[in-house]
């Protein structure tokens, strides 16, 4: 088991056995879920990806991850 500290900006670090293990690396987005008494952190990798498609009915991921994109450049522009 590992831990880490919060910061006072609300950030931690992932040790580098973990980072490697799940292929994080600077600047790969996170996809944070709360689960109750827990907080999920899961790499948005193109593995994430293969995992959401399967998720949803056909022919729709693209659509979906399309939208999701363009909303984060309209937020960031």
């Amino acid at each position: 088991m590992a831990t880490t500290v919060v910061t006072t900006k609300g950030q931690v670090v992932i040790p580098a056995k973990i980072r490697r293990k799940h292929n994080i690396k600077r600047g790969t987005k996170l996809y944070i879920e709360d689960r109750g008494g827990e907080i999920v952190l899961k790499p948005i990798t193109p593995e994430y990806f293969q995992e959401l498609a399967g998720i949803l009915p056909k022919g729709k991921a693209s659509k979906v991850l399309l939208q999701e994109r363009a909303a984060e450049k309209r937020r960031e522009g």
